[in-house]
């Protein structure tokens, strides 16, 4: 399960994205960096099976991925976190990348995926589920949980308005919305097939446990080609276990 609202710019130049990244604790995973093995490639890194549900390159191909709540988790044929990887890694555009994914969309679980080139001024949207077809993202501010591109639970529209509202002077404002750990009122919450008192603890924008929560914090910035990100790692009721931070210019790669 995983947030992301972010305010697309692409006449501008501008991509600024606040992403979290739920996950049980006991899944291994490897904090942000640039990949030894894929050196272009600044991920987070799934152990288990290997992908990442986020990431971008040196010459700003970038994506994202988060699961769709079906109630009880469905297991897929394949690990949906190669979805993020194998554009970051391949050739293709988004265009054709995204509508390539959803023909064998039914190799996964539920998923929201974004592709796109932010020096180009590309990105797609597309999902395996109903009412997600692949389509060119248009200027403004998104939100996307666990339903389609801009459904309104209530952590999505708070991340949303939190994002329209940034003071961008102030470096701390993305981590700390980030950080939120309000809980939406009951008669606000959506019905997604799960506990109640789960559907409770999972409307937080920032959610802590014993077990399960709130793993990475991501802030992704592009300014007329100028990439800054910025990753929090997260343990056990929102314990802080590291940072890692990245910069560069994409005009100095092509």
């Amino acid at each position: 399960m995983c947030l992301i609202a972010f305010n697309w710019q692409p006449a501008e130049g501008r991509l600024l994205l606040l992403a979290n990244r739920d996950e049980f604790y006991a899944r291994p995973t490897e904090p942000a960096r640039w990949w030894p093995d894929q050196p272009y490639l600044w991920a987070g890194r799934d152990l288990q099976a290997g992908g990442t549900w986020l990431g971008i390159t040196r010459a700003g191909r970038f994506a994202a991925l988060t699961n769709v709540r079906e109630g009880a988790p469905r297991a897929g044929k394949r690990s949906r976190g190669e979805l993020v990887t194998g554009f970051l890694t391949g050739q293709q555009g988004p265009a054709e990348y995204m509508q390539q994914m959803l023909q064998h969309g039914h190799d996964y679980a539920g998923f929201n995926l974004l592709a796109g080139d932010v020096l180009k001024g590309e990105l797609y949207y597309g999902g395996n589920r109903t009412g997600a077809p692949a389509y060119a993202l248009d200027p403004g501010i998104y939100g996307l949980s666990n339903g389609l591109l801009n459904t309104p639970w209530p952590k999505t529209l708070r991340l949303k308005r939190g994002l329209a509202a940034l003071d961008h002077k102030d470096e701390k404002a993305p981590l700390a919305l980030l950080s939120d750990a309000t809980q939406a009122p009951d008669g606000r919450l959506p019905d997604t097939g799960i506990p109640f008192e789960l559907e409770r603890r999972l409307s937080s924008i920032f959610i802590t446990g014993d077990d399960y929560g709130t793993r990475a914090q991501t802030v992704l910035q592009v300014e007329r080609s100028r990439v800054t990100i910025t990753e929090q790692g997260r343990g056990p009721q929102g314990s802080m276990l590291e940072t890692s931070r990245a910069g560069w210019r994409l005009d100095a790669l092509t």
